[in-house]
């Protein structure tokens, strides 16, 4: 269900005063046109405490459409990935004719409804609430109001917002085909989640779909899994730990890191180890990482299409502004392939 708005007069209500007094107030006239101190404190603070936000387009009928649209992320300024996914966005906007105005909530969830709310003030079309890593989000109240579109999340509650997400499923179905059609069919560890679907970092959306895509071609393969190191964080340091845990008992063939960054730990622990990749160890990762192409040799990974999915996520958004009030709804979740980034990290087994 959509809220109700507040308006002007429910402010002006509540604090016991006229809608024009309550509108001097709000737009910063009261004190050149003498409204006492403690009207303008009451209006502020019941205005405050309902919620209300005041239009900054003027008032009246909405007369056709904006040819704008609101994107609102967690991270924009500080991830070259998040920058893909906004230039993507960018990109596909302008090929539709629409403008793209762009917001980052820095993971504040107050500041992200307050940016849902402003892109609202100005009239966007649609709104896409983007996020850096796949997770689940409370949907703003703000984006019942219009089209909207989820980028890289799925929502915590019932909503007609699609969402638009990476195939974690196929990504992992296509790393397991990557070690099967090298040979691989023994002595596969996996670093950072598993053996098991609940061995995953806490709300890892990402593992658990990894994981689900991996076990099912090494399973139709007869492919073994002999064994796995969970990761609590998945980063380089855990990586290393983790491998280097695994050597002290085990001679693995190929290690599945569920990450680049951890591929980056596994590649040290193994050198320490003195062993090579992939002529003793083939290691493949995912997501295609910047570090991914620093490793040496380069490391095999499954990409995170930061780009279309910016893209495709404006693509829909703009498919249900124009569709609005006509036809059938489109599907609730679309997900955008990852491909494979071939290296050098991945070989036939040897002995």
């Amino acid at each position: 269900m959509g809220r109700t708005r507040v308006t002007l007069a429910d402010v002006a209500a509540a604090s016991g005063v006229s809608v024009t007094t309550a509108s001097l107030v709000l737009t910063g006239r009261a004190r050149e046109l003498r409204i006492s101190a403690d009207a303008e404190r009451r209006v502020r603070s019941t205005a405050q405490e309902l919620g209300y936000r005041r239009n900054t387009l003027t008032a009246g009928p909405r007369a056709g459409r904006s040819q704008t649209i609101g994107f609102v992320s967690d991270t924009v300024a500080s991830s070259g990935w998040a920058g893909d996914m906004v230039k993507g966005a960018v990109d596909a906007a302008y090929r539709h004719g629409f403008m793209l105005f762009v917001g980052e909530s820095g993971g504040d969830p107050v500041v992200e409804r307050t940016l849902v709310d402003a892109m609202g003030d100005r009239r966007a079309d649609g709104v896409v609430l983007a996020s850096m890593h796949t997770r689940t989000v409370a949907v703003p109240d703000g984006l019942y109001d219009g089209p909207a579109v989820l980028l890289n999340a799925t929502p915590a509650s019932r909503t007609t917002a699609p969402s638009v997400l990476p195939d974690e499923v196929q990504a992992g179905r296509s790393a397991a085909r990557v070690l099967v059609e090298a040979g691989h069919d023994r002595g596969i560890h996996l670093i950072g989640a598993g053996p098991g679907m609940c061995d995953t970092p806490p709300h890892s959306i990402a593992a658990e779909e990894r994981l689900l895509g991996l076990r099912e071609v090494f399973s139709s393969a007869g492919a073994e899994v002999a064994g796995a190191q969970w990761c609590p964080k998945w980063t380089p340091e855990h990586g290393f730990a983790a491998t280097a845990q695994l050597l002290r008992t085990h001679r693995p063939k190929a290690l599945v890191c569920l990450n680049d960054r951890l591929a980056f730990g596994a590649y040290q622990a193994l050198t320490e180890a003195g062993l090579s990749v992939p002529e003793d160890v083939s290691v493949i990762g995912f997501e295609d990482h910047p570090i991914a192409s620093c490793m040496r040799p380069r490391l095999t990974t499954v990409a995170l299409p930061h780009y279309e999915l910016g893209a495709w996520a404006v693509k829909v958004l703009v498919e249900m502004v124009l569709r609005r009030g006509r036809g059938a709804r489109g599907p609730m979740v679309h997900r955008v392939p990852m491909p494979v980034r071939e290296g050098g990290s991945v070989a036939a087994p040897r002995g």
